[in-house]
C-alpha cells in the first residue's frame, strides 16, 4: 500500500522552487493538450507568455496586465491571510460581486451629480458590501460552528442571482432601450476609476493592490496579528494556549478578505468593465485562490503570481483570437497550474512510502 509520510524538515529550496516547477510542468502538459487540438504547442506557449510582453502592440498588452492583475492581487492577499490561519474562504467571488453591486448602487444614486467625493464613497460602499457578505459565513462559523467553505461557496450563487436582478431591474439603465445593465461609468466622470497614468493600466485599483500587498506583508511579519495568524495556521493548539481568540481571528480574516474583494469589485465595475451587467463576474474570486497559493501565501509573492496569472489571461485571449483555440483550453491551462502546484507541494512536504498490509484472521 502507498501512504504519505510527513517530512520532518521540508527543503526550503523546494518550498520556494515549487511554483517555478509547477509553471514548467503546466507548460509541458498544456503543450500536449494544444498539440492534441492540432496547434503547434511552441507557438501557443510563445503567444501566451512572450507576445504580450515583447510582441507587436506590447505597450497595450502590458497595460492590460496591470488591469487584469489588480483584482487578482487584491482578492488573493485577503484570501492568503485567512488560508495561513486555517480559515478557508472559498466565496470571494460572491464578495467581489456584492462589492460591485453595492458600490455601483451608491455611485448611480448620485447620477448625474459631479462631486469628487462620489468615487471615494463608492469605494467605501464596495468595501462594506464585500465585508457584509463575508460576515455571513464568519458569524455562522463562530456562533453555530458551520463550515465556512460550504457557506461562503453557496453564497456565491446567491450573489450571482442578486447581480442578475440588479442588471435587469433596479440598476438597469433607464436610457438603455430595455437592454440589461447599468449606466456606463465612462460617461459619468465623478464615478469613474480612471488611469492615473494615461494608457498605462495603472488605475486606482492597481495602486491600491500594490499598497495592500506591502501593508499585508508588514502586518504578517511585524505585527502581533500577523503572529497570531501564523501561529493559528501552524500550531492551532499552541495558539489556544497563547490566548489567541479563534472567534476574533475568523472575523478579522474573513472580514479583511471581504473588504479587499469588495474593493476589487467596485474598482473593476467603475473602471475596466465600465458597467454592471449580468456577465460582470469573470471568475476573479476563484482564480485568486490559484494566485494565493502560487505566491506561497506571501503578499509580495502574490504580486508576482498575480502578474503571471494576468499574463495567462492576456496571452490566452491573444492565442484564442490568433490561433483559433477554444476558450475552454485556456481555462484548463489555468486549472493545470493549480493542480501541479498542489501536487508538487504534497511531494515537498510528504514522502511516498510503500508499506505492506497485514491481514488479520485465523490460519487454515
Amino acid at each position: 500500500m502507498l501512504r504519505l509520510e510527513k517530512r520532518p524538515n521540508p527543503s526550503r529550496f523546494w518550498l520556494w522552487f515549487t511554483p517555478v516547477l509547477a509553471v514548467l510542468l503546466t507548460m509541458t502538459a498544456a503543450g500536449l493538450l494544444f498539440a492534441a487540438l492540432g496547434s503547434n504547442p511552441f507557438t501557443v506557449i510563445r503567444t501566451i507568455f512572450w507576445e504580450p510582453l515583447a510582441g507587436s502592440n506590447a505597450s497595450y498588452f502590458r497595460a492590460q496586465l496591470f488591469i487584469k492583475a489588480a483584482p487578482l492581487i487584491l482578492i488573493a492577499v485577503g484570501l492568503a491571510m485567512g488560508f495561513r490561519a486555517g480559515i478557508w474562504n472559498i466565496g470571494a467571488e460572491g464578495q467581489y460581486i456584492m462589492g460591485a453591486v453595492i458600490g455601483a448602487s451608491v455611485g448611480l444614486a448620485f447620477y448625474p451629480t459631479e462631486n469628487r467625493l462620489i468615487f471615494p464613497l463608492m469605494v467605501a460602499a464596495g468595501a462594506f458590501g464585500g465585508w457584509a457578505w463575508a460576515m455571513i459565513p464568519a458569524i455562522l462559523r463562530t456562533r453555530f460552528n458551520t463550515n465556512e467553505i460550504l457557506v461562503s461557496l453557496m453564497l456565491v450563487y446567491v450573489a450571482q442571482a442578486i447581480l442578475a436582478k440588479a442588471s435587469f431591474s433596479f440598476l438597469r439603465n433607464p436610457e438603455g432601450m430595455g437592454f440589461p445593465g447599468s449606466r456606463n461609468f465612462s460617461t459619468y466622470p465623478a464615478a469613474r476609476n480612471f488611469d492615473l497614468i494615461e494608457r498605462s493600466g495603472l488605475h486606482w485599483g492597481a495602486f491600491t493592490a500594490l499598497a495592500v500587498a506591502v501593508a499585508a506583508y508588514v502586518l504578517l511579519t511585524r505585527h502581533g496579528i500577523g503572529f497570531q495568524i501564523r501561529l493559528a495556521g501552524q500550531a492551532p493548539r499552541a495558539a489556544r494556549f497563547h490566548g489567541v481568540s479563534p472567534t476574533r481571528l475568523i472575523i478579522f480574516c474573513l472580514g479583511t478578505a471581504g473588504i479587499l474583494a469588495g474593493m476589487a469589485g467596485i474598482f473593476e465595475v467603475s473602471g475596466p468593465a465600465g458597467q454592471l451587467t449580468e456577465n460582470f463576474a469573470t471568475g476573479y474570486g476563484f482564480t485568486a485562490i490559484i494566485v494565493a497559493f502560487l505566491g506561497r501565501l506571501n503578499p509580495l509573492g502574490i504580486v508576482l503570481a498575480g502578474l503571471l496569472m494576468a499574463l495567462t489571461y492576456v496571452g490566452g485571449s491573444l492565442a484564442e483570437s490568433r490561433l483559433n483555440l477554444p476558450a475552454a483550453s485556456i481555462q484548463v491551462f489555468q486549472g493545470m497550474l493549480l493542480f501541479f502546484l498542489l501536487g508538487v507541494d504534497v511531494l515537498t512536504n510528504y514522502r511516498i512510502r510503500l508499506s505492506r498490509s497485514q491481514s488479520k484472521g485465523a490460519g487454515a
